[in-house]
């Protein structure tokens, strides 16, 4: 029996994936994740789009994440976060939650548009930088750990989007993602028209680490996962129940956060 060569296989393989995009493309013509006009390729924005969306960046409240308008040195934190720590410790995002960004965000989470997936990894790999780093002194992360629903929730929608994410960041930092390890024990109602204190009420106690997996946690520098970061009860629960199961930081990263 004759072998192909690595090279020659990895050209036909090459050949088929695009053939295949071609394929997909012709099938389904790529649309623009947002507002849905016609675009080169899938999983893209067309141009109007693209530079409606506030991409976040530093500086920013070294806790929260929250963006300054100045630059305050390092290690400074907003009013919140000077008022009261958050549980977790430091979080960050890539898009502020605004009428640009809502649709995006909206045909991930309701209208089954999970061919930005791909790219939203990568873009949370660049928002998360300073996670996957160790030259801060601090070691980068060991584990990524996705927002999970509850069972119920999850067979109703097909998918939890924070579990794709995760997932597709995973490709791009080399952090293992763990969607199994953080469940939702309890099924909670829709955060949506919550205040603040309400939303804390909604999902006090709602999570729980599997007990298979709580060795993993002990010492763990841990990254929650999540689309839309808006008043933090969601994920300062998570980091909580985390904590107190072992993990020695937990950071928080998601797609957009509410201003």
């Amino acid at each position: 029996m004759v072998e192909m060569p690595m090279a020659k296989m990895a050209n036909i393989g090459r050949r088929f994936g695009h053939a295949g995009a071609v394929f997909l493309d012709a099938l389904l013509p790529p649309q623009c994740l947002c507002c849905g006009a016609m675009v080169d390729r899938q999983g893209n924005l067309c141009a109007p789009c693209w530079s409606g969306m506030r991409f976040l960046e530093p500086p920013c409240c070294q806790a929260c994440g929250f963006p300054f308008p100045h630059d305050e040195g390092a290690d400074v934190l907003c009013a919140a976060c000077s008022r009261l720590s958050p549980d977790f410790d430091r979080a960050r995002a890539v898009l502020a939650y605004d009428d640009h960004s809502r649709s995006l965000l909206l045909r991930l989470k309701h209208g089954d548009r999970l061919d930005g997936v791909p790219a939203f990894g990568q873009w949370l790999a660049r928002a998360g930088a300073e996670f996957w780093s160790r030259s801060d002194g601090l070691n980068g992360a060991d584990l990524l750990l996705p927002v999970p629903l509850h069972r119920w929730r999850l067979v109703r929608r097909r998918y939890n989007q924070a579990a794709l994410l995760s997932r597709a960041l995973s490709r791009h930092c080399g952090v293992p993602s763990l969607p199994g390890l953080l469940q939702r024990r309890r099924a909670t109602p829709s955060q949506g028209g919550h205040s603040r204190a309400g939303r804390a009420r909604n999902v006090r106690g709602a999570f729980t680490v599997a007990a298979r997996n709580k060795a993993q946690l002990k010492g763990a520098h841990v990254v929650l996962i999540d689309d839309v970061f808006t008043t933090g009860a969601t994920v300062s629960a998570c980091a909580r129940i985390l904590k107190r199961n072992g993990a020695a930081r937990v950071d928080v990263l998601t797609l957009a956060r509410v201003l």
